[in-house]
């Protein structure tokens, strides 16, 4: 019993410094709103240079090191300038969803990240789960949308989130609900798609 704690409490270890926590330092969301979470000495701090205006859905992702890569609210990405990112437009989230956009980093590439989206499902416009890729190596550092609205599903309900799969592989579960067919209907059915070193 005491090896198997042990085997635990190394797995648990070794996540940890695997997957490092900077990606999360900075939240960019409502109307020009964010917070900047500082490693170093646990301090945070408000940041008023956002650019995104919305009610709901956003998502922001940074480096390992706690340094701000991009942020969307699903339907426009912005880069660390808080400019638009080249070709980061139209996206197929809803600025009116719970949770427009999720990223996931690409396991093993640094420099690719999906963008999922979803949308909110009550203003006809019915565009279901969708991803986008991003290619941080492009336009100097500063990324581009690579390719967009690649649909998953026809239907979404408006919630998405990811887990790690694992720390071996890094692949991780995106995960949304929807009917048993992914159109429209009765939404009594998850859905789980794998983003490996491959893809999605």
């Amino acid at each position: 019993m005491k090896k198997i704690a042990l085997g635990i409490l190394f797995i648990a270890i070794s996540c940890h410094y695997l997957y490092s926590q900077g990606e999360a330092s900075n939240w960019y969301f409502g109307y020009g709103a964010g917070l900047k979470f500082n490693s170093n000495n646990g301090s945070v701090t408000s940041v008023s240079n956002g650019q995104l205006s919305t009610n709901e859905g956003c998502a922001s992702m940074s480096d390992s090191f706690g340094n701000l890569l991009f942020y969307t609210d699903g339907t426009v990405v912005y880069n660390r300038n808080h400019t638009v990112m080249d070709d980061g437009f139209g996206l197929f989230g809803d600025a009116s969803s719970t949770q427009s956009a999720i990223v996931v980093p690409k396991p093993n590439d640094p420099n690719l990240f999906f963008i999922f989206t979803v949308d909110n499902g009550l203003d006809g416009n019915h565009y279901g789960l969708n991803y986008s890729t991003v290619d941080m190596s492009e336009n100097g550092g500063l990324g581009r949308v690579i390719e967009r609205n690649k649909n998953l599903l026809g239907f979404s309900s408006e919630k998405i989130t990811s887990v790690k799969k694992n720390c071996v592989t890094g692949s991780f579960w995106v995960v949304t609900l929807s009917t048993s067919n992914g159109q429209n209907g009765f939404a009594n059915t998850y859905y789980a798609y794998e983003v490996d070193e491959n893809g999605v």
